[in-house]
């Protein structure tokens, strides 16, 4: 099932960077999505070509699945160095207008709920998951905001940008992961996020 979903996300964002002048910018980020995906938190510090491949070094977190014990243990083993923070071009929450933020909190408000309708009185067990999405609090906060104002997904989805389509899918796909599992609900609107998308960049 994941990988049914994220492999059309990977190859839309594909045809996304053949058309993005900053390419490097986007695929780091990129990068780092699809890590997190596996429950890495990871950051793209260093990028460049190699002749016909491409060449990344990455900074990565402690995954949700180690302990703080154990990843202690694994940084002394390795003895690692910081690197160096990039400097990424690809759209963040931070940098949205009002109105994207909105329509972003909005959408992803409707694929919390599909998934566990009683959200709303569970938000104390569900907000400390989207922290360790890596969600930023005023984010958390825009989507508990816009939970309290159901939605419906066609109306939503309308007149959503390329950049804003990838940035939503993303992270829509980790929410629906939350419980290790996705249902039909949220099969359904991840499908309806990819074909949106996929529309723009074709």
């Amino acid at each position: 099932m994941l990988a049914q979903l994220v492999r059309p996300l990977v190859r839309a964002q594909i045809q996304l960077l053949t058309q993005a002048q900053s390419a490097g910018g986007k695929l780091m980020v990129m990068v780092a999505q699809w890590l997190s995906y596996l429950g890495v938190q990871a950051q793209v510090t260093e990028l460049s070509t190699t002749g016909t491949h491409i060449r990344v070094s990455l900074q990565v977190g402690r995954p949700e699945l180690c302990t703080e014990e154990e990843w202690r243990s694994i940084l002394q083993n390795l003895q690692t160095s910081q690197p160096q923070t990039p400097t990424a071009t690809e759209i963040t929450y931070p940098k949205m207008t009002p109105a994207q933020q909105n329509q972003v909190n909005r959408l992803l408000a409707h694929v919390i709920r599909v998934g566990n309708p009683q959200v709303t009185q569970e938000w104390e067990t569900v907000q400390p998951q989207l922290y360790r999405l890596g969600l930023a609090e005023d984010m958390v906060l825009g989507i508990r905001a816009a939970l309290k104002v159901p939605s419906d997904l066609e109306h939503l989805i309308d007149h959503l940008e390329p950049e804003l389509s990838a940035f939503v899918l993303s992270k829509a796909i980790g929410l629906a992961l939350l419980d290790q599992q996705i249902t039909r609900d949220e099969n359904d609107a991840l499908k309806a996020l990819y074909r949106v998308l996929e529309q723009k960049v074709t």
